[in-house]
């Protein structure tokens, strides 16, 4: 079905918002999953229904006018009344939700998230879930671009005014080093030393985390590798290439290293992370707070008991909100 031109459509001021966000028709039309020819077409019905250019389209990268700083404005109200409007229709029976986008850092990938989704899929009949997994900065720009309604990722600090945060696991952060390599009758940061460190990357809001802490600590650790990938990770520490730092969802999702790898406290100050429910604030009424709740006791199971089954030393740094 082709939009008249001459009216303001729902599609066409998030096409708007998208390419005033993004600065690029081919970036906006990515992040819509729609073609540029289409966003193109979209702008220019909405800028004929307005009367006004909205966007220098000839500059690099575009740009609002003022008039298209006025829109802009407009739009944000309209699209928090749209998304309202649909979670207190779907609040007002849950049966009634036909879509829902969900963020899950990687860490919670296997084990975790087919349980919340299953338990999820039983009370939301008829609903299209929609899952996307990645590193938590990348789901907080995709919920920051509308492009998720939930998210469930580490909090980066300094959380935006516009959402809103459900905790719900804390983790402290353990060394993992070589089997049978690290003696912890003796002084383990002194033999950690010697050892070349395998960092996780720094490109990730984890590994600017770590490397700041060591870096509070006085702590300068050389390292060849610097990887992105759990399993490669300890799959060098396992042949003993070096030594790591990372948290216990780390452990449980490469646990198939397990055997080639000893786990220890860090031997310095504690260094911990939350993980949390993430959402715009005030969109979907108490639904990410339900969300954080019926997720709890699926870490319990998943993560913590096992964990700290496995490495005691570990409950401390490693509980539910």
């Amino acid at each position: 079905m082709v939009e008249s031109p001459g009216r303001i459509t729902l599609w066409g001021i998030e096409v708007f918002m998208a390419a005033a966000d993004e600065r690029s028709i081919s970036a906006a039309a990515r992040r819509l999953g729609a073609s540029p020819s289409a966003v193109s077409q979209q702008l220019t019905n909405l800028e004929g229904a307005v009367g006004a250019t909205l966007l220098q389209r000839n500059a690099r990268p575009i740009r609002l006018t003022p008039a298209g700083e006025i829109m802009h404005r407009r739009a944000l109200a309209i699209l928090n009344e749209a998304a309202q409007a649909r979670a207190e229709l779907a609040m007002s029976h849950l049966s009634t939700l036909t879509r829902f986008r969900l963020g899950m850092i990687e860490d919670l990938e296997a084990d975790v998230t087919p349980q919340l989704l299953t338990h999820m899929a039983g009370e939301l009949k008829g609903c299209q879930f929609l899952l996307e997994t990645g590193a938590s900065h990348h789901l907080y720009d995709q919920l920051d671009a509308r492009a998720l309604d939930v998210i469930v990722a580490a909090e980066l600090g300094g959380e935006a005014d516009w959402v809103e945060v459900h905790p719900v696991l804390r983790e402290g952060f353990a060394v993992v080093a070589p089997r049978g390599v690290i003696r912890p009758e003796r002084d383990v940061l002194r033999q950690l030393k010697r050892l070349p460190l395998i960092q996780y990357t720094q490109r990730h809001y984890m590994g600017r985390l770590i490397s700041s802490h060591l870096a509070r600590q006085n702590l300068s650790m050389p390292h060849r590798f610097e990887l992105d990938s759990y399993h490669s990770i300890l799959a060098l520490v396992g042949q003993g290439a070096g030594w790591s730092i990372l948290t216990p969802l780390a452990l449980m999702r490469a646990r198939r290293f397990a055997d080639q790898i000893d786990v220890f406290e860090l031997p310095m100050a504690p260094l911990t992370r939350t993980i949390s429910v993430t959402a715009r604030k005030g969109i979907l009424q108490d639904m990410p707070a339900t969300l954080a709740e019926k997720l709890k006791p699926i870490l319990r199971d998943t993560i913590v008991t096992p964990i700290v089954a496995r490495h005691p030393f570990l409950a401390e740094g490693l509980s539910l909100f």
